[in-house]
């Protein structure tokens, strides 16, 4: 634990982080750029889940729908991903001992995780559902546990701002 703290600290105590903790613009305009991507990542992921619990989309195949939005998908979390980087180490070790902060990431790599069973196990068949408007109820979870993971990330991210105690 004593290497990660070591680590953290180095990334804390940098010149980025300074600025990015002094500067009277930098933090917010990050931030802004952060909370951007976000809707992008969120927006794109709910078109795809709504589609898989037959809401939105339902004239479309699957497969067609995620390889037109997951590009964006992943560009975007790319950009969100940099960004949150950029706030964390402006004050990691405050961010860290921030309960909304761990449950954000724990609920990041659980949506992730989501993702890959959807793939490894409810998209196997793929071909055979993807063009019913209602896909199978297999399908049906993981899209809705991934809606609720993702309101769940971002309610998480928002109650950081409430409850950072910022020297």
């Amino acid at each position: 634990m004593s290497q990660f703290s070591d680590l953290v600290g180095v990334f804390e105590e940098s010149g980025v982080a300074a600025a990015i903790r002094e500067s009277d613009t930098l933090f917010p305009f990050i931030e802004s750029v952060h909370v951007i991507a976000i809707c992008l990542v969120v927006g794109t992921i709910f078109a795809i889940d709504l589609r898989l619990l037959g809401l939105a989309s339902v004239g479309r195949p699957v497969s067609r729908l995620a390889s037109a939005i997951l590009p964006v998908t992943w560009g975007a979390f790319a950009v969100a991903a940099a960004s949150g980087f950029l706030l964390f180490i402006s004050n990691a070790t405050k961010y860290l001992a921030n309960g909304y902060f761990d449950a954000k990431i724990i609920l990041i790599c659980a949506a992730g995780l989501n993702m890959i069973i959807f793939h490894a196990i409810s998209a196997k068949d793929l071909p055979q559902w993807e063009t019913q408007a209602v896909p199978p109820l297999r399908a049906r979870l993981a899209g809705l546990l991934s809606i609720l993971l993702w309101i769940t990330v971002v309610a998480c991210g928002r109650w950081i701002g409430f409850t950072m105690q910022v020297l």
